[in-house]
């Protein structure tokens, strides 16, 4: 593979966004991109696409890719190119330029186009060569999207089971209404819990009876009546609590930053809620500082427990995860250690399911807050033993799959990271065959 030196405006010169006020947009389906990215959706496009956004105004030097028609808009430049894969390779040689460094010196800063453009570059003589490069190293983000969005539809199973068996009382209901009309409770509750209606509940019967009996089993667990209770009507065998009377609530600190014995070679775990910002699942399995063990000793609630479940209780209220990794955490969380009934699993969607109250309970001048005393108080249901642990074996299956999704999409954005300067430059030679995954 061959290089050569040339300039950012001779190979891939930047065309100046198009103004598209808000008033004059129309609601469609083509992207909007501003120097942040999708900022909105248009019903026209201004580029055919695929092409490059990166930021003028704003986010200076930020840079984006879209693989369909956009309009790009006027705090923004646009590339493009012909082949979808040589458009892959000039994005992520952008993205290595640093320009988000580049803000002019004016009453605005901006990245000026003339400056952008006279920054020298290397790349292969060949197009199908960039082609290549392009397409080598976008697999490794393809993959690290893929896993990103199976994650999610992990995460929204479990949302949707909780919602239905502990908010909304499908099976029991399903149970009342069938009873009701003289119908099999138990194929109606089996139909409420699976989605499935009756035909498909044969057909499962008959193709898959090992799955059939299971969900019969499922379904028997539920009861077939609701009671009243202070705060509603639940499930018959069910009770209503406060959450603090069914986990260990406890908070956190902060070991002196000043003493160096507290900080320096720690090897403990110790996170604050900046840890959680970034985070796309409920999962928590790395820390950005550590602790030494004589840092430890000043935290109250020393080391946590895997599986214990965090909650940003300050600056934002809510962020929410299951820990993986034993830790301490600083003053701004409340945790919870499941040890007493309820499951982490149950825990942290009960958790996402109360967040308006959660959050309508904190004050604060500064920043809203949560206290220990007001977050303990907060009603929770029960359920009864087997129901508890059929959600919570199905839903830590879940999670483990989220958990090992995610150490293999760290290790691939490590892969990733460190080959992709050596590849841009030309120092490390690839045969594309060899990547699959």
């Amino acid at each position: 593979m061959n290089w050569i030196e040339t300039t950012v405006g001779e190979y891939c010169p930047f065309v100046y966004g198009k103004g598209l006020p808000k008033t004059q947009r129309t609601e469609g389906d083509i992207p909007v991109f501003g120097s942040n990215g999708c900022v909105d959706y248009h019903n026209k496009s201004h580029v055919n696409g695929p092409g490059i956004i990166i930021g003028r105004k704003g986010s200076v030097g930020a840079v984006h890719l879209s693989v369909e028609p956009f309009w790009p808009i006027d705090t923004s430049f646009y590339v493009e190119k012909e082949s979808i894969d040589e458009l892959k390779f000039t994005y992520y040689l952008l993205k290595s330029l640093g320009l988000e460094g580049m803000n002019s010196d004016s009453a605005v800063p901006g990245l000026n186009r003339e400056n952008a453009h006279a920054l020298p570059i290397r790349i292969p003589e060949k197009t199908e060569d960039r082609e290549k490069l392009g397409k080598w190293i976008s697999v490794y983000d393809s993959k690290i999207k893929l896993n990103r969005q199976t994650n999610q539809t992990l995460e929204q199973i479990a949302q949707a089971m909780f919602k239905s068996w502990f908010v909304d009382f499908d099976p029991v209901r399903a149970k009342i209404a069938a009873n009701a009309a003289g119908e099999n409770v138990q194929r109606a509750a089996m139909a409420a819990i699976s989605g499935k209606n009756q035909a498909a509940l044969d057909q499962l019967e008959q193709q898959h009876p090992e799955q059939y009996q299971q969900l019969q089993s499922t379904a028997d667990l539920f009861p077939d009546n609701l009671i009243d209770s202070e705060l509603g009507e639940i499930p018959e065998g069910w009770e209503w609590s406060e959450i603090g009377n069914e986990v260990d609530v406890v908070g956190g600190g902060t070991p002196s930053t000043k003493n160096t014995d507290f900080w320096d070679g720690g090897d403990i775990f110790w996170t604050t809620p900046k840890d959680m910002s970034n985070l796309t699942d409920k999962i928590l399995l790395e820390t950005d500082r550590k602790i030494t063990s004589a840092g430890l000793k000043k935290i109250s609630s020393g080391l946590l427990p895997i599986n214990t479940v965090l909650m940003s209780s300050r600056a934002p209220v809510g962020y929410l995860a299951i820990t993986k990794v034993p830790l301490a955490i600083n003053q701004g969380y409340i945790a919870m250690k499941c040890e007493v009934t309820l499951t982490p699993e149950y825990v942290v969607q009960w958790a996402e399911s109360v967040m308006d109250e959660v959050k309508q309970r904190a004050s604060g001048t500064t920043f809203a807050e949560i206290s220990k005393k007001n977050f303990k108080i907060i009603s929770v249901i029960v359920p009864e033993d087997k129901v508890l642990a059929e959600f919570t074996s199905v839903v830590s299956s879940l999670y483990e799959k989220v958990t090992e999704t995610l150490i293999e999409t760290k290790s691939l954005t490590a892969i990733r990271d460190t080959l992709l300067p050596r590849l841009l430059s030309g120092e490390l030679s690839i045969d594309t065959s060899e990547t699959e995954f």
